[in-house]
């Protein structure tokens, strides 16, 4: 998919970002949209399955038609399936005349079943028959009606493990998931989060006539440090708040660091002197220092020299994750040290660690305690 192609459809559908997981979701769903298959939509709590699901009716050949929307969480079980498939008068309790379920209002549509997750058991048989047979009775009722309606689900919840647990029935569960839409969480694509507060923060600050100097680099910077469990939802509410509680003002890593309480790798242990008159660049590459400290190595062993660091870094990952170390040349690697300098050390414990961990970033970063971000940043500077 093009650049432009990708933008566009970006702009059509309001799902944004660069990152490949964003083109291969629009990709799927170009793909998707045009058929009458349901769909099941998978993804953490505020990762924008709603959206998606919109997106797939607005492209299909029923666009011109109802897209009817049925939180099936939020309606309590006795209810829901006079909601989804109406009742006639006299039902029950309550029913003083015919209604129509949300079926038949998307005849011809789409109705999107949200939290699908939390529909009781009677339900799932009745929607399963709907989805074989395209007939529902409505409650109370001994007739047949013919619907025409395209189901898209959604749940963030693991339906294969309530299937296991018979929480979920498994032939509704199939059904569904013949095409399966996954959106991933926003840790997992987190380049997109400056496109994201750029598109949230304008669209918030033109709807409100706010004037809005924007977030410093170093915000958007400690934005991507976190993780964002609530998502796309938690990322757009976050900045709102900031632009209300900044107004005028650029937003500052310090409010960053302080709403989100984040703690940046860059932070000193209590337990080591504070640098003065340090460059980022100085105090970074003072990181793999702290970093073999705080790993608890022999002290004894840091007094031989930086080199000797290196080698204890990699015996103690060796007893951390079992991994067995043999230098090239097969020597030992006492008779192998030589002195370096700290970029050299820095380059080699970077590299030594990538091979150790198959090349994998986020194994490497993790083992030398620094974020993955400040990992690809030492990769490109040292060319590894």
């Amino acid at each position: 998919m093009s650049g432009t192609s990708l933008e566009s459809l970006q702009k059509k559908i309001g799902f944004y970002g660069n990152s490949p997981e964003v083109e291969d979701l629009m990709h799927t769903i170009t793909m998707v949209a045009p058929t009458d298959l349901s769909v099941l939509i998978i993804g953490e709590s505020g990762t924008g399955k709603e959206l998606v699901a919109t997106a797939i009716h607005n492209l299909s050949k029923r666009k011109d038609k109802p897209l009817i929307t049925v939180n099936c969480g939020a309606i309590p079980e006795g209810i829901l399936e006079s909601e989804l498939f109406g009742h006639e008068k006299g039902s029950f309790t309550g029913a003083i005349g015919q209604k129509k379920g949300y079926f038949e209002v998307a005849d011809k549509g789409t109705i999107f079943l949200d939290e699908i997750g939390e529909m009781a058991l009677n339900t799932q048989v009745k929607l399963l028959r709907v989805l074989e047979t395209a007939e529902f009775m409505r409650v109370g009722g001994t007739t047949t009606h013919k619907v025409d309606v395209r189901v898209v689900a959604a749940t963030n919840k693991d339906l294969e493990k309530a299937v296991e647990t018979g929480e979920f029935r498994r032939d509704l569960y199939f059904r569904l998931k013949a095409i399966t839409v996954r959106i991933p969480p926003l840790r997992k694509r987190k380049q997109d989060i400056p496109i994201l507060v750029k598109k949230f923060s304008h669209d918030y600050a033109l709807k409100n006539d706010i004037d809005f100097k924007g977030f410093a680099p170093e915000a958007i910077d400690l934005m991507m440090e976190y993780n964002w469990p609530g998502n796309v939802r938690e990322l757009r509410n976050f900045v709102e708040t900031a632009i209300i509680l900044n107004k005028g003002e650029i937003i500052r890593p310090e409010y960053i660091r302080n709403t989100l309480n984040i703690h940046r790798e860059e932070s000193i242990s209590e337990n080591l002197p504070v640098p003065l008159n340090k460059t980022p660049d100085q105090a970074e590459r003072e990181l793999i220092y702290r970093t073999l400290i705080s790993l608890k190595l022999d002290m004894g062993e840091i007094k031989r020299s930086l080199s000797a660091l290196l080698e204890n870094n990699i015996a103690f990952q060796k007893r951390q994750y079992g991994e067995v170390y043999t230098s090239p040349e097969g020597q030992s690697p006492e008779k192998e040290v030589q002195p370096m300098t700290l970029s050299d050390m820095e380059r080699k414990l970077i590299k030594e660690t990538l091979q150790r961990f198959g090349g994998s970033r986020r194994k490497t970063a993790r083992a030398l305690q620094i974020s993955e971000r400040t990992l690809y940043r030492k990769i490109n500077e040292y060319g590894l």
